[in-house]
């Protein structure tokens, strides 16, 4: 019992002092103890909210940002008790905070500033887990919103860290932001003296015939223009895969080709006549 009791002594004997607050190895070990359970029970929530929220009809993006900023309150208000278990009040962190300004004014205005716009991207979400998004010339969908960075992920399956501020700082193009539904174009050109009511048909019925292709709106075909060696025509048709859009281009311009040959219209390429003088001499 002498034994028990000394080791208690030993271990409850202060070892530094923080504003008045004796902090003892006792104290330290549950502080982390109470740390770690902080940090899985917010793991946990983070979950659980995820899961409770899949069947209430809520867009991913939304499920998310709930997800996220429970995580964050639940890590917050862990963090108070963890200070609260080693005898740090609020009040005796005031210096301390005071001295945490000028360093986040210095050494950590960046991760000040990523982490701010990262609580602005969860509460006005601007961009959403799942859009497909790009900024300064990097394009990906948004897999995760995190603290400090988001996580995009190529077609190439490339994982690119962007930090948060960009988002609020940069322009940014969101292809996603009102849905999946997106118009795209696709230009080509065809000999002069081609039938253009013809490829106004073939066109549409490349693209009704496209199961990636929307119905309603419908696809449309527009007369461009007299180029320098072909009459412009242009296709807009309406998908609602914004993430594929580049692969359904790809098929409708295989058709394009393979049908245009079967019906003898010609994808001119560039040309020019020269004329030679003959000269006196």
């Amino acid at each position: 019992m002498n034994w028990i009791k000394d080791n208690l002594k030993y271990l409850s004997t202060p070892l530094f002092e923080i504003s008045g607050n004796k902090i003892s190895l006792v104290s330290v070990l549950l502080a982390c103890v109470v740390f770690f359970l902080t940090t899985r029970l917010a793991k946990m929530t983070e979950r659980f909210m995820l899961r409770i929220l899949k069947d209430k009809g809520l867009e991913s993006g939304v499920r998310g940002s709930i997800a996220t900023i429970s995580r964050y309150v639940v890590l917050t208000t862990g963090i108070l008790i963890t200070l609260d278990t080693v005898g740090i009040s609020l009040s005796s962190l005031t210096a301390l905070g005071a001295v945490l300004m000028v360093g986040i004014g210095f050494g950590l205005q960046n991760i000040a500033q990523n982490f701010i716009s990262g609580l602005i991207i969860l509460f006005e979400r601007p961009i959403k887990v799942g859009d497909h998004v790009t900024v300064n010339g990097v394009s990906g969908r948004v897999s995760e919103v995190g603290a400090r960075s988001t996580l995009l992920h190529t077609r190439d399956d490339v994982a690119i860290i962007v930090p948060n501020s960009q988002f609020i700082s940069e322009q940014v193009v969101n292809q996603s932001f009102t849905g999946e539904k997106m118009r795209v174009h696709m230009n080509v050109g065809v000999a002069y003296g081609s039938d253009t009511q013809k490829v106004e048909s073939i066109l549409m019925d490349i693209a009704r015939s496209n199961q990636h292709v929307l119905k309603n709106p419908e696809p449309k075909v527009f007369f461009e223009g007299f180029g320098d060696s072909s009459l412009d025509f242009s296709l807009s048709v309406w998908i609602d895969d914004i993430w594929e859009q580049r692969k359904i281009l790809s098929d409708i311009r295989f058709k394009v080709d393979q049908n245009f040959r079967e019906q003898d219209i010609v994808i001119p390429f560039p040309q020019r006549d020269l004329h030679i003088k003959k000269s006196e001499l």
